[in-house]
């Protein structure tokens, strides 16, 4: 179920889009690599909106 009607991510999903994003610039701040960091998030949103995109259709 989406957080907002407006947001195709859960709570968990925006707990660890954050989290991750909080990674990223931590890493980005010690100048190394984050690119894994940043494919992750993508996943996740690419899921999420798969999956409300999937959701919307059936109604």
């Amino acid at each position: 179920m989406a957080a907002t009607k407006h947001d195709p991510h859960n709570l968990r999903e925006l707990a660890r889009v954050v989290a991750l994003g909080a990674r990223i610039q931590h890493r980005q701040a010690k100048g190394q690599p984050t690119a894994a960091l940043e494919r992750e998030v993508e996943r996740i949103r690419e899921k999420a909106q798969a999956r409300e995109d999937k959701r919307g259709k059936k109604k």
